[in-house]
């Protein structure tokens, strides 16, 4: 594969005003080029729901590229382990937790459910602030986003 896809989301408190960003790439070996980006805000959400709204933007992204595969890189282990691991068994349990609580963020797995099932991809997790330059620069993206728009609020 490819196509690379970094994401990252934030809260500034949480809740608090939040913002999500993605770059999609394409790596080769004449070097990266990065295909688009992208970022939101949300005035009162929290970091979980930030997070899963930037994997979700991206992904309706690499669709818009007609692009079917890619290696989605994230900071946030909520994401990765929730899309890899723990959505069959909440889905089994009609979307309960193992205490049979609802999962939270319930409407956003549902969509990412929806959209990472019609493509082929691989998740990795990155540490987040490691010098890692696609996810330094999600995270850049997140934070110009909320400042951004608390300042114009």
């Amino acid at each position: 594969m490819a196509l690379h896809i970094y994401t990252d989301g934030g809260c500034s408190g949480n809740p608090g005003p939040g913002g999500w960003a993605y770059v999609i790439l394409k790596v080769s070996s004449r070097g990266d080029i990065i295909l688009t980006e992208g970022s939101g805000f949300e005035e009162d959400t929290t970091n979980n729901r930030m997070e899963l709204l930037g994997v979700i933007s991206a992904l309706k992204a690499l669709k818009s590229l007609e692009a079917s595969e890619a290696v989605v890189h994230t900071d946030s282990q909520y994401v990765q382990k929730g899309i890899t691991g723990w959505i069959h068994t909440w889905k089994k349990n009609s979307w309960r937790t193992g205490d049979k609580r609802p999962v939270k963020n319930q409407d956003l797995w549902k969509a990412l459910d929806l959209i990472a099932g019609e493509l082929t991809l691989d998740w990795k997790w990155v540490r987040g602030h490691e010098g890692n330059r696609y996810n330094e620069l999600c995270d850049k993206m997140t934070r110009e986003v909320i400042k951004r728009s608390t300042a114009c609020g």
